[in-house]
């Protein structure tokens, strides 16, 4: 579904910050991508949505990405922002989840229809006509993740999912990530939630690959994680 071929990236010239990245996620698959900051975790999403451009090849479902490729790239992604104000940008969430299956040249009667159906499968009916402004941080982020599925995207990219969440709703995120179908690659800190939904994990450390395996044998493996300045999740500690 998706893969990075010796990709290498730079901001300044002579400072890269991805340096001859491969990796491959089948089609379903749920990765983790974990590292500390500056690893460059936020990089790999700008490459893979076209964002930014590097050296070496990206594909997505067998399609390069490259400038005159990006609008099909984008209709296969949907990206969840790590701040969901930067998102949700109409006055409702409605009027948020109906733009891109309407510009996607829907009817109106189709993009209700998808909406209707999002809504309903993640039991959020009674955001549906809430302005965007008036609703909590939990909520607004739980929309953004129903406006992506509304696209109908083969692979669901998310930043930062459960951060500034609490308890409650982090747990409610967590358990709808879990939910979706679609091929996920998911960028935190947060590895309790990377250990709850993904079932791969690849850590980056200066922009190389330090490990690629399970979640639950590389999250478990303290020795690991602290020579890449990370600790374990906290289930793990006892805490």
């Amino acid at each position: 579904m998706i893969e990075f071929q010796n990709v290498s990236f730079a901001y300044e010239k002579g400072r890269p910050v991805l340096r001859d990245l491969s990796f491959r996620i089948e089609d379903g698959e749920a990765v983790g991508l974990i590292g500390a900051n500056g690893a460059g975790k936020s990089t790999v999403m700008k490459l893979l949505l076209g964002l930014l451009q590097g050296e070496g090849k990206i594909l997505v479902d067998g399609v390069e990405v490259k400038r005159d490729t990006l609008g099909e790239i984008r209709k296969k992604l949907g990206f969840v922002l790590q701040n969901s104000d930067n998102q949700m940008f109409m006055p409702t969430v409605y009027e948020d989840m109906i733009f891109a299956p309407l510009n996607y040249m829907l009817s109106r009667e189709e993009a209700d229809a998808r909406v209707d159906a999002v809504l309903a499968r993640l039991h959020l009916e009674d955001l549906k006509h809430r302005y965007n402004h008036k609703i909590s941080g939990g909520e607004k982020r739980m929309a953004a993740i129903a406006t992506i599925l509304a696209m109908e995207p083969e692979a669901i990219l998310m930043d930062e999912p459960s951060s500034a969440l609490d308890p409650y709703n982090r747990r409610l995120v967590i358990n709808t990530i879990r939910e979706l179908s679609q091929t996920k690659l998911i960028t935190s800190h947060d590895l309790d939630l990377i250990l709850d939904t993904c079932g791969r994990v690849i850590l980056l450390s200066n922009g190389r690959i330090a490990a690629d395996g399970p979640a639950k044998e590389l999250l478990r493996d303290r020795a690991l994680l602290e020579a890449n300045r990370m600790e374990l999740p906290l289930s793990l500690t006892g805490r």
